[in-house]
């Protein structure tokens, strides 16, 4: 039997930020994108788009990074995680975390063509993105923390639209109570694809002493993923009831629910890779919520013009 070719250095760093598994930053976009357009009350600009869809790809890249460095220990005991770059040795921790320092600073740079309250609220995006990967050592459902990771986007959105003075209470602010409950909503959304995630590994995850939502849920995992579902659905349609999104948005958290049923149904008898698809095709129920609310703004802007 021959041996395989080795990997070319791009490849081997394509590898590293899952550049062919897009579902990933995918689902940092949607919400994000969502709380651009409720932020700017429609399309916010090329501008603000640009430096949102690009800074979430960046900074997704620079969490699988951070996050393979962190778990290359642990990742070469699970089959599906055991070839990844870092794990097999392919690439060194330092030429990891040397591409997840260039991608942060990257997508800091974007960050800087916005305004100065954005600029210190990524301070705190990226503080929670660097204490993500040591969570499940000590938290016994490391996803909320992912979910609040995931989810910073949305605040960010809104102070990049809604700029103000660079001091304690400007901050805050720029920053209204409708962004933080849509990060709270979100959050449980994240709770559900993760945990989902974790269903996946979680037999090796229990032989070598990770912390997950799938193992802490024990034998509740599916219908808590399912109860989570609805705690991000129901949350997210009553936080916008007085947006006047009109029937875009009805119409979108119904095809967003029956989703989140079909997932439902591909976790039930929790096969790995019934799990893993369900995972994996989460990013449509975020695309659907997001398409509810630009439709919704179009619609009530058409009216009022």
């Amino acid at each position: 039997m021959t041996e395989p070719l080795p990997r070319s250095p791009l490849a081997l760093y394509l590898d590293l930020i899952r550049f062919n598994r897009p579902a990933g930053w995918l689902l940092l976009l949607w919400p994000t994108l969502s709380a651009l357009w409720l932020a700017g009350g429609g399309f916010p600009g090329w501008h603000l788009l640009g430096v949102f869809v690009l800074g979430t790809f960046l900074m997704r890249s620079a969490g699988c990074c951070i996050n393979d460095v962190a778990d290359r220990d642990f990742d070469k005991h699970v089959k599906r995680t055991a070839q990844r770059p870092v794990t097999s040795g392919a690439l060194s921790v330092k030429q990891a975390l040397s591409a997840g320092a260039l991608l942060a600073l990257s997508a800091f740079a974007l960050v800087l063509t916005t305004n100065t309250v954005t600029v210190a609220w990524s301070g705190v995006a990226l503080a929670v993105t660097l204490i993500y990967p040591f969570a499940k050592r000590f938290v016994a459902m490391p996803q909320a923390v992912l979910g609040v990771a995931f989810s910073f986007g949305i605040p960010m959105a809104f102070a990049a639209v809604n700029s103000g003075p660079l001091t304690l209470l400007g901050v805050w602010l720029a920053v209204p109570p409708l962004a933080w409950g849509l990060l709270l909503a979100n959050l449980f959304w994240v709770l559900a694809y993760d945990t989902e995630y974790a269903m996946v590994d979680r037999d090796d995850d229990l032989r070598i002493g990770i912390k997950t939502s799938a193992i802490t849920l024990g034998r509740f995992d599916v219908w808590a993923v399912l109860l989570f579902y609805a705690v991000y659905l129901l949350a997210t349609l009553g936080l916008l009831q007085d947006q006047a999104l009109g029937w875009p948005l009805w119409f979108a958290m119904e095809i967003a629910a029956f989703q989140a049923m079909w997932h439902f149904g591909m976790i039930y008898k929790r096969e790995r890779e019934a799990c893993f698809k369900a995972f994996r095709m989460n990013h449509w129920l975020g695309a659907t919520v997001f398409a509810g609310i630009a439709w919704g703004l179009h619609l009530r802007a058409t009216a009022a013009a």
